[in-house]
């Protein structure tokens, strides 16, 4: 039997709508119909496909973890609400090198799977004025958008503003990482740096992120030096209401 508890409420939603019409696209179509969401903004799938895949992370240890809740929050088998506070739960044995795309029977790197972004992300990339990195989960929201094929080739080729909105604490995942390590994870992501060699770039930071906004009074690390030897020189605080 299924246990609902400290399930997502849109994730539920997404599952079941997917599931009904075989089709992620008419799920988040539906989902923007209902939520009124701006028919000009475009809710996309970073991948188009029906495959079920699942995300696993690697650790500088060389241990595998499988699942997006073992890495960010791992269940302690209690039906309590879940806690993402970086204290909450036990700590990584060892701070995480990568995340990357398993299928779905897998278990180790032998199940990795290199997926394509989705063509209409792609042509959205090559079009749009300015490229935001959102708040969230770094290796478990951010990045996995992030080492799709395709992905860091367009964002590279790219003359634009490219913003980081840099989280205002850690989380489990992120535990002691400095602003500029967060930069770090996310052009290795998009360079696919310790994925297999032939499918790797050797692009800069600086040609994926160009400017920071940082949250004023954030609890994660400012190392202004290190920001700028990476070629990043644009960092402005910012009040959060």
């Amino acid at each position: 039997m299924f246990c609902f508890t400290n399930g997502s409420i849109g994730n539920f939603f997404f599952a079941g709508a997917r599931i009904f019409f075989q089709s992620l696209d008419a799920a988040i179509f539906l989902f923007s119909r209902v939520s009124q969401i701006p028919a000009e903004s475009l809710v996309l799938p970073v991948i188009s496909t029906n495959d079920r895949l699942t995300l696993g992370c690697e650790l500088w240890d060389g241990t595998i973890i499988r699942g997006q809740n073992e890495i960010s929050h791992p269940s302690n088998g209690r039906k309590e609400v879940v806690n993402k506070d970086c204290n909450s739960c036990s700590a990584l044995p060892s701070r995480i090198k990568r995340v990357f795309y398993m299928s779905s029977e897998g278990s180790n790197l032998l199940h990795e799977v290199f997926p394509e972004a989705n063509r209409t992300v792609l042509e959205q990339l090559s079009k749009v004025d300015c490229i935001v990195y959102a708040m969230g989960s770094l290796f478990t929201s951010v990045c996995p958008s992030l080492v799709l094929r395709g992905i860091g080739e367009t964002i590279a080729s790219r003359s634009i503003p490219k913003v980081l909105l840099l989280n205002g604490s850690h989380d489990r995942e992120t535990t002691g990482l400095p602003a500029s390590g967060f930069v770090t994870a996310i052009t290795d992501s998009l360079n696919r740096t310790y994925g297999y060699p032939d499918k790797s770039l050797k692009n800069l930071p600086k040609d994926y992120v160009n400017a920071l906004l940082v949250p004023k009074g954030g609890q994660i690390p400012l190392d202004i030096k290190n920001l700028s030897s990476k070629g990043i020189f644009h960092v402005v605080s910012v009040c959060v209401c």
